[in-house]
C-alpha cells in the first residue's frame, strides 16, 4: 500500500512538471523609454482599454500567443479575438498591428514609443525594454 501511495505521489508531480515546463517565460515589452506596467494594465492595454497604446501582436497561429492572453488578460484567444472585434467594429480603436515574429515584434516595438509587445524572455535584447513580466 505504502509503495502505491508513494508511486502516486510521484506520478502527479511528473504530470505537474510537465504541464509547467510548457508555459513560456514571457515578457511585455516596450520602447527604451517606456514605464513599467502593472499587471492590470498589461490586461487593459492587450484588450484594447488603453487607446493612447499601440499594440503588437504575434500571428494568431503562435502558441505563444494564446499562453500570453491566458497569462496576462485570464482569456483564451477566442475572448480576446471577439474583444477586439467589438471594439474595431465600434470605432474606437484600432486593431493590434500584427508581427510574423518576435525579431518583427522587437523591432516595430523598438520603433514606436506608444507600442507594446510580448515575446519570450530568450529573444530579449538592447533594443527593446521590459515593461512588466509574467512568470
Amino acid at each position: 500500500m505504502k509503495r502505491s501511495k508513494t508511486f502516486v505521489v510521484a506520478a502527479i508531480a511528473v504530470v505537474g512538471f510537465i504541464g509547467s515546463a510548457g508555459a513560456a517565460d514571457l515578457v511585455v515589452i516596450g520602447h527604451p523609454s517606456a514605464a513599467a506596467m502593472s499587471k492590470d494594465q498589461v490586461a487593459d492595454t492587450f484588450l484594447g482599454k488603453n487607446p493612447s497604446a499601440s499594440v503588437v501582436d504575434l500571428p494568431e497561429s503562435s502558441p505563444i500567443r494564446a499562453d500570453f492572453y491566458k497569462q496576462a488578460t485570464g482569456r483564451d484567444a477566442a475572448q480576446v479575438k471577439a474583444t477586439w472585434s467589438r471594439l474595431v467594429f465600434s470605432g474606437k480603436v484600432q486593431p493590434p498591428k500584427e508581427a510574423a515574429d518576435a525579431a518583427a515584434v522587437k523591432k516595430a516595438v523598438a520603433a514606436d514609443p506608444k507600442a507594446v509587445g510580448y515575446i519570450e524572455k530568450s529573444a530579449l535584447d538592447g533594443t527593446v525594454k521590459v515593461v512588466s513580466t509574467l512568470n
